[in-house]
């Protein structure tokens, strides 16, 4: 599908779901296009990915695009949980943008990941940088 076609696609979603930002929707793309390509075999078709392997793509892909941002990023275009991916995809399926209609099931994204442990944790000092410092004794 050319660009300027997801485009207009994705500005009718958003007008029928307003629960999600444009932006999630192109996001949502590129990682699965990314999740698609990888562990395939070179000059291969891309393959089919289910949602757990499709969650961890995402997760990675933020993580990579976006850093400590990501949970904010993600959150700012109305992705709070593993949920919403599973219905930013199933909306982008009925619009004809990606998959099948038959692949998979919204409750297979409820299996995933906290937002908390996938995006803020990565990002934490570890213990022995968060305890406060022993006084100086003089």
């Amino acid at each position: 599908m050319q660009s300027v076609n997801f485009e207009q696609t994705v500005k009718k979603i958003v007008a029928a779901d307003p629960r999600f930002d444009a932006e999630a929707y192109f996001f949502v793309r590129e990682a699965l296009a990314l999740t698609r390509r990888a562990g395939g075999r070179p000059g291969k078709q891309v393959r089919d990915v289910g949602a757990a392997e499709l969650l961890d793509g995402l997760r990675r892909y933020a993580l990579e695009t976006y850093g400590p941002m990501a949970a904010t990023v993600l959150a700012e275009w109305g992705v709070r949980r593993c949920e919403d991916f599973g219905e930013i995809i199933f909306n982008m399926m009925a619009h004809h943008c990606e998959g099948r209609p038959d692949a998979g099931h919204r409750d297979d994204f409820k299996s995933g990941y906290s937002f908390d442990d996938a995006f803020r944790k990565p990002f934490l000092p570890s213990a022995r940088l968060a305890a406060p410092p022993k006084p100086v004794e003089v």
